[in-house]
């Protein structure tokens, strides 16, 4: 059933449970959750193939079939050696283990991650990986459970769609990003001419289409939250009226 969209931006709580739930599926069907979760075309444009296959070879099989990002923001956030990076919604853990290794021993990655479900799996991806400069934290991504200017990378990947509140999400990576830390995710964002169909739908919302914010929407919300250096570059089309981008942003 199609709910008016004011039932969906209105209701916070209703689309954060909503997304809950889809997340935990994904992470319950364990060697099998890309397939369930995503569609044959789906997964051409989001999840694993994405990315490289060096990438992909140093992971374990979980955390790949897991992933179900519609970019690598590792390949484009520059990390180096020493540095903390934060990635926010960090489901089976891919990011966090890809940036683990580009940090080393003295950089540190964390995960956040409001799924239960995906905390045990990440945790187990971290394990067989043999990472141990990760950190798993529950939580959601419009209330980041760590300090202020205590992290140099804000990364995410398809995740911040998926919030009700993308402002309050730009506000939290701006306060626990030091100044001139850097932002670089890979997200969704609609076309402008969007139809109200797809906005409606809460099953395109929790598939990283109906809450994408359009390009000048993401521009206006990342300067206002305190950032500058603002750049979109959009990647493939996921979507009728979407596409994934890379956007990158630096903490003013």
């Amino acid at each position: 059933m199609v709910e008016p969209v004011s039932a969906l931006t209105d209701n916070p709580h209703r689309i954060r449970e909503a997304v809950r739930e889809r997340y935990a599926a994904a992470a319950e069907g364990g060697g099998c959750c890309s397939s369930t979760i995503l569609s044959e075309n789906e997964q051409q444009v989001f999840g694993a193939s994405q990315y490289g296959a060096s990438d992909r070879g140093a992971l374990p099989e979980a955390a790949q079939l897991a992933s179900l990002g519609c970019g690598n923001p590792t390949a484009v956030a520059e990390l180096n050696e020493g540095e903390t990076v934060l990635d926010l919604g960090s489901g089976g853990g891919i990011d966090v283990l890809l940036s683990a290794r580009r940090v080393g021993a003295t950089g540190k990655a964390y995960g956040l991650d409001m799924t239960d479900e995906m905390l045990v799996l990440a945790c187990e991806n971290a394990s067989q990986a043999g990472a141990e400069n990760v950190e798993f934290l529950k939580g959601e991504i419009e209330e980041v459970p760590l300090p202020d200017a205590s992290v140099d990378v804000i990364i995410s990947n398809c995740v911040i769609n998926l919030s009700a509140d993308k402002r309050q999400v730009f506000r939290e990576a701006a306060r626990v990003l030091k100044a001139g830390g850097r932002f670089a995710v890979s997200d969704v964002v609609a076309d402008p001419d969007m139809d109200d169909a797809t906005r409606q739908d809460m099953q395109q919302f929790t598939g990283c289409i109906a809450g994408a914010l359009t390009v000048d929407e993401f521009r206006r919300d990342l300067a206002d939250a305190g950032f500058d250096h603002i750049e979109i570059e959009e990647t493939h089309r996921v979507h009728e009226h979407a596409g994934s981008a890379i956007v990158r942003a630096r903490r003013r």
